[in-house]
């Protein structure tokens, strides 16, 4: 199973980040490659999102919610994944720490899938946590 993590320190309190990054269908706000997130019930949603020249559906189920510390979430089809963002207070706001696994069962298409998703799901984290910092800024 490969993992990406990712980290960032946005200058709001953990209740503030927790809010935004808790409402899931506001995603499509925070990254260009979403395309579109239908909430399911039930704390599941199917998301829709171009990257790599291909569309891509999946749903998603959030597995774990702990205010202002938690919201972990995990794939029920399509690649098998899971996502954890860990919200801390430090000094200067909130560090945001974002932790991916994925598994993909075909060994030579998880080679060629490792190249191209590590540096998009960086780009993809820095995007979203840029604007929900831009967002918070905008409520000040």
């Amino acid at each position: 199973m490969a993992t990406i993590q990712h980290s960032e320190i946005l200058s709001a309190t953990p209740d503030r980040v927790f809010a935004l990054l808790s409402r899931v269908e506001d995603f499509t706000d925070y990254s260009d490659l979403i395309q579109r997130i239908e909430p399911l019930g039930d704390d599941r949603y199917r998301w829709y999102v171009r990257a790599v020249g291909m569309d891509w559906t999946f749903d998603v189920e959030v597995t774990e919610t702990k205010a202002p510390e938690v919201l972990a979430w995990k794939s029920l089809d399509g690649v098998k994944n899971q996502g954890r963002y860990q919200l801390r207070s430090v000094p200067n706001g909130t560090e945001v720490s974002l932790t991916l696994t994925y598994e993909i069962r075909n060994r030579f298409l998880e080679k060629a899938v490792n190249k191209a998703v590590n540096p998009l799901v960086g780009k993809v984290s820095r995007q979203i946590l840029e604007r929900v910092e831009a967002r918070l800024n905008a409520e000040d």
